[in-house]
């Protein structure tokens, strides 16, 4: 049901992109834009065609860091915030370590990545890591720290132990939070793949992006640049659809859900 409802709801973004572009194919031919400045959207999924099959093992190249790269500011994010959360060591000592390496800009420590680790996958693995652990840790905090004490200690007078009112409280309270950061995350890692890409590599959709933007050829430049953002909406919808399955109680959801019905 959770997914027809989605699915429902999703109708009006793939409205919107078919109206962008069929705004765009009529512009650019009315206005007579030549194509080697802006080309009409025919011709650039025409020549995505001609060339999908090595669009497609880029894709899958890209992909790979992006999803790994996420994984493991996930894992690695929502208990450190926990731990931040219910320590004012760790809150006063790693916090602000964690705010300084967010502040250094992420394309000056990919070289550094390439002289440490190589060319292979490990540097563009830790880039995107690096680029959606902030929003994570930041977002997951807050949530776990939103709880109003006087829950804790009503549940604390009724002899509840600390794991239960950690699992039944804390954490359902701190959900909607930390997906919030789990999407702003899921929208940065794309372009961190591709930063990274841009630095040093033989392969993936950045890779592409430089050779074709390096032939002039603006058509395939507008196509790579399609599919990387397709690859950026997978990875957010997909957590959105999650956190619809996740906490399908919060009133987010159930006045989307109130949306779609009415639609």
């Amino acid at each position: 049901m959770a997914i027809i409802r989605w699915l429902a709801s999703a109708r009006h973004l793939l409205l919107s992109f078919l109206l962008l572009f069929i705004l765009w194919e009529v512009g650019v031919r009315l206005l007579g834009v030549p194509g080697y400045v802006l080309p009409p959207p025919s011709k650039i999924f025409t020549d995505l065609a001609a060339r999908s099959g090595r669009i497609f093992d880029n894709t899958l190249v890209t992909a790979r860091e992006v999803v790994a790269g996420y994984l493991l500011a996930v894992l690695v994010s929502i208990p450190l915030a926990l731990a931040i959360a219910y320590s004012r060591f760790l809150e006063t000592t790693v916090y602000p370590l964690i705010v300084f390496f967010q502040i250094v800009p992420k394309i000056a420590i990919a070289p550094l990545f390439i002289i440490w680790f190589g060319f292979g996958f490990i540097p563009k693995l830790l880039l995107v890591f690096l680029l959606s652990f902030f929003p994570i840790v930041v977002s997951s905090i807050a949530g776990f720290k939103s709880l109003d004490p006087e829950i804790m200690d009503l549940a604390r007078s009724t002899g509840a132990s600390p794991w239960l009112m950690f699992r039944k409280i804390r954490l359902p309270q701190a959900l909607p939070s930390i997906f919030t950061g789990l999407k702003v995350a899921a929208a940065l890692s794309a372009t961190a793949a591709v930063v990274a890409e841009f630095v040093a590599s033989d392969k993936g959709l950045g890779y592409l992006l430089l050779e074709f933007n390096g032939d002039l050829n603006t058509s395939m430049v507008f196509a790579t640049i399609i599919v990387l953002s397709v690859v950026g909406l997978v990875v957010y919808y997909a957590v959105e659809l999650l956190e619809r399955f996740v906490i399908p109680w919060h009133v987010s959801m159930q006045e989307e859900t109130q949306r779609v019905d009415y639609l």
